[in-house]
Parts: C-alpha cells; structure tokens; sequence
C-alpha cells in the first residue's frame, strides 16, 4: 500500500469478513494515506450469534485486542462489528489512543439531524445493543429522538454467499417502511454497499458506518474533516 503514512497507523478488527471491503473503500475515498491495519476473527461473530448476552470471556477477548493494537502502536481503533458495544467500551477505559465502536460516529451523526431516525440491521445479535448505545447517546445529544429498527433476515446470508447484489435488493425492499424517517442509518458495516440501492427508495439521507466512522477517527487523530 504505496502512499500511507505510518504516524496514522488505524488498526481495524473485524468479526466477519464482509466487513473488511466496505471500511477499506471508505478509508481510500475519505483517508487514503491513513496505515490500515486488518485483524479478522470470525469466530468472535460466531460465538456470539450463540450468546443472548456477552460473557465474560468476550470482555477478556477485546481487552487482548485492544491491548494488541497498543503494543503496534495504533493511533486508533476501530472495531467493525456492532453486537459488542459494552465489551469495546469496556476495554477502550483509560486509553492513551482512539479507540471507536462501529456505530457511534452514525449515530452521533444522525443524531445532529434530530427526529425520528430509521435502522436497518442483518445481523440479529447486534439489534439490542445498538438500540440501547443510540438511546443513551440520545439521551445526551437529542432527547426527542426517536428510533425504528428493522432486521432483514436473508440478506447476511446473500452476502455471505457472494450474492452483493441480492444483499442490496432484500435491504431496498424492505427500507419502504421507514420511508417516513428523517435520517436512516444502514446499521452494520457490511450493509453499506446497499447505500446507493436504498437512497434510490428513500428522500431522506443514508448513513453508513464506514464513512461515519473513518471521519470521526480522522477528526480524533489529526484534528481535521475529511473531504
């Protein structure tokens, strides 16, 4: 990767593996100089789908991530998958360096627009703790907003499968019921190439996390917007 800056090293753990291509399209259109860094464990995203909720082994496990990433010298962390919310707070506590939950930067976001925002997931597990990380921010950022989610059940399963395309024609079929949102966020990272598909449905603006995310961590660390 010719071009990057080593002083910007990003470390990004992934849970599946169709997140991967996604955040590196952003990083190359909003920071392409930034040194990414790629982690994949899998079974991460699988030991959780068996879960109801996380364990206390899953804390431990992005503890030793995090650490990790220290020890490479990260200027930031981005963890790309949305069902571990309170294991990355938790281990992010007292760090000397960004660490980033993958929605946070979407739904602060969405957040600054204010009414009623839409969210569609494709992965199960991760529905109830994103809920409840949006309705804290809230809490902070806008009382009045509302949140609607909606889980289109096959379209992981396309994805997986190779099928991008069919991915994006389930997510666009079913956005039609948040059509009177303000704002609607496409939930996991792996959601975001239906971005141009679901804009074609919807009049209100379409979040993804990717973007959102490489932003805010650009922000975080260099103290300028991208773009």
């Amino acid at each position: 990767m010719s071009g990057v800056d080593a002083r910007y090293r990003i470390v990004l753990v992934h849970a599946v593996r169709v997140a991967m291509q996604p955040i590196e399209d952003a990083f190359r259109a909003d920071w392409p100089d930034a040194e990414r860094v790629n982690l994949l464990d899998d079974s991460l995203s699988v030991d959780r789908s068996k879960a109801r909720d996380l364990q206390p082994a899953m804390f431990e496990r992005f503890k030793a991530l995090t650490d990790y990433a220290e020890t490479i010298g990260a200027a930031g962390l981005l963890f790309t998958c949305s069902a571990f919310g309170p294991a990355i707070e938790a281990a992010r506590a007292g760090r000397a360096f960004a660490v980033l939950k993958p929605n946070e930067a979407m739904f602060e976001d969405a957040l600054a627009c204010g009414g009623r925002v839409g969210m569609v997931a494709t992965f199960e597990p991760s529905i109830a703790p994103m809920e409840e990380e949006f309705r804290a921010l809230a809490q902070v950022r806008c009382p009045g907003a509302e949140l609607r989610s909606i889980f289109v059940a096959d379209a992981m399963d396309a994805l997986n499968a190779g099928d991008g395309p069919r991915h994006d024609r389930l997510i666009a079929a079913r956005v039609a019921e948040l059509a009177d949102c303000d704002t609607v966020l496409l939930a996991q990272f792996s959601t975001a190439r239906a971005a141009p598909a679901v804009s074609e449905v919807l009049k209100c603006p379409v979040l993804t996390s990717p973007r959102s995310a490489v932003d805010r961590l650009k922000a975080a660390i260099i103290g300028a917007p991208s773009g």
